[in-house]
């Protein structure tokens, strides 16, 4: 029998394991936990979350051991969301399962990896980190004895899927109807979105001071940032270096949580939806920042694209990256004998069902599936390179 005592503190619009629209292969109820609870611990020992330790937020894994990584982001993520779902009595365990898994799908490298895998995969129908960590937990965890994947609640896959072309949404099923009929994810979904932005926003800002590639004069020029760090130094005139810029960076967290917290509840209020039938029915998305807010964000969104995601240094460890992935997808294409034994025989699996574009997806789960250290690593074994590509 599963648990449901966390139920009660929900709200009507809240997501709720016992009226979940169920897994794609049933399985019995779990004990002592409740479906939300499963997927959350299925996703914390998978392959796939554990490969997220090595593998790049901004800074390539192996540059410092204090910077972000895809797996302390997550993390991070899952802290937020979770405290403004408990805010707004919506379902804390959901909310953390798609915080946990809504990276899975990343490319070594960050953002440069995943462009450079698209290109690589644009004439056999691109390449989606979305789309791809929800095939990781459908398909390509091969952990479990009756089913290929995690055989995770629709409503934790629908989380996870956050953007997804319409083409690709055409093909999924259920799980991809919202895209085509213009309808709503979870709150649970929507929130987990924001707190996405949260994390990655302000913690860049840490990781950018902390490299020396931004200043805190540089910071000082976007008002998010500005606002709180005078405040804090009116409060610790004596405080400087990362202390002071830690200490500024919870407050922007927390002024934004704040604003998340009372815009969503204003915007239910307004809304009164008494189902999560009713929260996919409605027109816009009821989980999000005041447009005051939302500006400032994307105010701080750009002033880190123009001098942190393209400062010089870390331009050229873009170039790099893409050097790397499109290196290595080009050679498994060319002769998959350069794939360990098993790989090749998905390649082959693949190629008899759907071709060239088969061999071109399985090469890509395999690429996207590399930590940083094992992508440059196979480069070096590859391609004779001595040293460190990067």
């Amino acid at each position: 029998m599963s648990d449901d005592k966390p139920c009660a503190t929900l709200a009507n619009y809240a997501a709720r394991p016992q009226t979940s629209r169920g897994r794609r292969f049933p399985e019995p109820a779990p004990t002592y936990r409740t479906e939300f609870q499963r997927d959350r611990d299925r996703i914390i020992h998978s392959t796939g979350f554990r490969r997220l330790e090595y593998k790049t937020q901004v800074f390539v894994n192996h540059e410092g051991d204090l910077y972000r990584t895809r797996l302390t982001h997550s993390l991070e993520v899952a802290q937020i969301a979770r405290s403004v779902a408990r805010t707004l009595m919506l379902n804390e365990d959901l909310t953390e399962a798609i915080s946990l898994a809504h990276d899975l799908g990343h490319t070594p490298f960050g953002h440069a990896g995943q462009d450079a895998l698209h290109a690589c995969m644009k004439n056999h129908g691109g390449f989606e980190h979305n789309l791809q960590s929800l095939r990781i937990v459908d398909q390509l965890e091969k952990n479990y004895a009756d089913f290929a994947g995690l055989n995770l609640c629709f409503e934790t896959r629908e989380g996870i899927l956050k953007h997804c072309s319409l083409r690709n949404a055409s093909k999924l099923g259920a799980v991809g109807e919202r895209f085509l009929e213009k309808t709503q994810p979870s709150l649970e979904a929507q929130l987990t979105n924001v707190a996405d932005q949260i994390a990655y926003n302000n913690h860049d800002i840490d990781d950018g001071v902390r490299s020396g590639l931004l200043t805190i004069e540089q910071m000082r020029e976007v008002d998010l940032f500005s606002t709180q760090y005078d405040k804090v130094m009116w409060k610790y005139p004596e405080l400087t270096g990362h202390r002071s810029v830690h200490e500024t960076i919870r407050r922007m967290i927390g002024d934004q949580v704040i604003d998340l917290v009372e815009t969503s509840k204003k915007r239910l209020e307004k809304a009164q939806p008494d189902s999560i039938d009713a929260v996919r029915a409605h027109p816009d998305v009821l989980i999000r920042f005041s447009d005051a807010m939302r500006q400032r964000n994307q105010e701080l969104k750009k002033f880190l694209r123009e001098n942190l995601y393209y400062h010089h240094k870390v331009y050229r460890m873009t170039r790099k990256a893409h050097q790397v992935i499109e290196a290595l997808f080009g050679a498994f294409m060319d002769d998959i004998r350069l794939l360990p034994p098993e790989h090749q025989q998905y390649v082959r699996s693949a190629q008899l069902e759907s071709g060239e574009a088969g061999q071109a997806r399985v090469i890509a789960d395999y690429v996207a599936g590399m930590t940083d250290r094992y992508a440059t690593g196979e480069y070096q074994r590859l391609f004779g390179i001595d040293g460190s590509v990067f």
